[in-house]
């Protein structure tokens, strides 16, 4: 009962999806609630993937890919595409880590953040578009979960370096047994879509080692420009190891130009 409790609160921090009334709250329940932020990813790609399915029947795959990705942000709440815009104008635009560290708390979205944006937006449509139905609803299941996996890797292995924010109840040391549960669950999609043949194996492998690389690159970043992460950093991470997945699950199909 209280894994079903932790993972609930991962919902309702990471998502904007009510969660039953019994759940109830308590603080020191969110330090452990991570272990299940792939899950929660496992839900977004079930919401995204209905959306795209349904659209599909009626309309071509490039406006099933807009009307699936919109209801993924409704869902959560645009909550990790703000962090890689507040990401991208504070490393974009900040000089030292203390600027850095201003410039991504600042509310208001710069240069950097809105062309991140836009670009991002733009590569994981576009990928997206591009996939056959059955592949680009397979690409969701293996995104949102492994996307969620890398993200939480930061909180596995980095520091959190604000005394305060968002993030910082999630910030807690995390053991390796959680970071093992949420890897169970970021790879279960995975093992059912190769067991129902929904999936090839060059995909798996390959959003696997998309999301690895987003994890290691953007962690490198985050430890040499601010010596450690932040809630926007989640975010970042998540966002780009998303479209890295798509890309890689479309490029294992030989869709070259």
């Amino acid at each position: 009962m209280q894994q079903i409790r932790l993972f609930f609160i991962a919902l309702q921090f990471f998502t904007r999806l009510p969660i039953p009334a019994w759940v109830g709250f308590e603080a020191s329940w969110l330090q452990h609630a991570s272990r299940y932020f792939p899950l929660v990813g496992c839900v977004v790609a079930a919401i995204a993937a209905a959306v795209y399915w349904a659209a599909a029947l009626v309309l071509p795959a490039p406006v099933a890919a807009v009307l699936s990705t919109a209801a993924s942000i409704y869902a959560t709440g645009a909550f990790h595409e703000d962090g890689f815009a507040d990401t991208c104008d504070g490393l974009g635009g900040g000089m030292t880590r203390e600027r850095v560290l201003e410039i991504m708390k600042d509310s208001r979205v710069g240069a950097y953040g809105a062309i991140g944006i836009v670009c991002m937006l733009a590569a994981k449509l576009s990928s997206l578009a591009m996939l056959p139905p059955q592949a680009a609803i397979a690409a969701l299941f293996l995104a949102h979960p492994l996307s969620r996996l890398a993200a939480t890797s930061l909180i596995w292995k980095l520091e959190y370096v604000r005394g305060e924010g968002k993030a910082k109840p999630l910030a807690q040391q995390m053991t390796g047994a959680e970071f093992a549960i949420a890897a169970a669950t970021a790879l279960l999609p995975a093992a059912v879509l190769l067991a129902a043949g929904l999936t090839s194996p060059a995909a798996v492998s390959g959003a696997v080692l998309a999301a690895l690389a987003a994890a290691l690159w953007l962690g490198r970043k985050f430890v040499r420009r601010l010596g450690g992460y932040t809630g926007d950093c989640l975010g970042a991470v998540q966002q780009v190891a998303e479209a890295l997945i798509y890309m890689t699950v479309l490029a294992t199909l030989g869709h070259g130009a």
